[in-house]
């Protein structure tokens, strides 16, 4: 029996597959928890179409992401922070302080897509990755400066 998953099933598929299960399988527990419905002609249709609709909605999705990655590579975001000898910086410069930042300035990013291999400790300019979308990152220019 040909099913088409409704939603994730372990061991199975994800939601939206098409996968071959046993008769029993799929009539006593696919169908009954509404986990699957049958891969007729009527709902490969309805597959195709609604795969269609998500897949130009993700590309509309990842068109903006690109279109803020272009203009955070042109942004430059300076950060004043109290330093000490050799430039060293009382206490760090984390994601946090960063999507705060960009927040001041417009761009509304969550501070966990924001990438950085360890708090900046020190005063320097550095460039920073922010995850837009799962194929797009942008990278921003950050200042630190002793205040």
């Amino acid at each position: 029996m040909n099913v088409i998953l409704q939603e994730d099933v372990p061991n199975l598929g994800r939601a939206g597959d098409v996968v071959a299960v046993r008769d029993g399988y799929g009539r006593n527990f696919l169908l009954p928890r509404k986990k699957a419905v049958m891969a007729d002609p009527k709902n490969m249709t309805q597959l195709e179409h609604h795969k269609r609709v998500v897949a130009a909605k993700q590309q509309k999705v990842k068109h903006k992401a690109e279109g803020i990655a272009d203009k955070l590579k042109e942004l430059s975001i300076t950060i004043s922070r109290e330093a000490g000898e050799e430039d060293k910086l009382f206490g760090s410069v984390t994601t946090k302080d960063i999507a705060d930042a960009l927040r001041n300035e417009g761009y509304i990013i969550d501070r966990h897509d924001i990438h950085l291999e360890a708090p900046l400790k020190n005063i320097g300019i550095y460039d920073v990755s922010v995850r837009l979308h799962a194929e797009v990152n942008g990278i921003v220019k950050i200042w630190v400066v002793k205040k």
